[in-house]
């Protein structure tokens, strides 16, 4: 299984940015998945997932109304769109299975499958 995120990068305050996370080895659709960020000396933050089959995608409150997650399940590939991009989402990004097959979003710290994630800097 690889998850392979990319389309970080640096960008202006109120920017905006597509992270795309290429998954192989699994069937999307099967498994719930999220995008985390990890940011130095701030803990790690779910900041979207989305259940296994039709689940329903939940946001972070600090992304509520900018960012917005998407499934291409035909392309086995996840996106997160992001708008209005601010500092403090300056972050490491990266995406992960969440619980088991065919689980919801409950289990967020469960995280079998896992990327290297793909940078994104945000200048004020």
């Amino acid at each position: 299984v690889q998850l392979v995120e990319s389309g970080g990068g640096l960008v202006q305050a109120g920017g905006s940015l597509r992270l795309s996370c290429s998954i192989s080895g699994l069937t999307l659709n099967y498994w719930a998945i999220a995008w985390f960020r990890q940011a130095p000396g701030k803990e790690r933050e779910g900041v979207s997932c989305v259940g296994s089959g039709p689940g329903m995608t939940n946001y972070a409150d600090s992304v509520k109304g900018r960012f917005t997650m998407s499934r291409d399940d035909a392309k086995d590939t996840l996106y997160l769109q992001m708008e209005n991009l601010k500092p403090e989402d300056t972050a490491l990004y990266y995406c992960a299975t969440v619980g088991s097959l065919g689980s919801s979003c409950k289990n967020m710290d469960t995280n079998i499958f896992r990327g290297q994630g793909t940078q994104v800097t945000v200048s004020s």
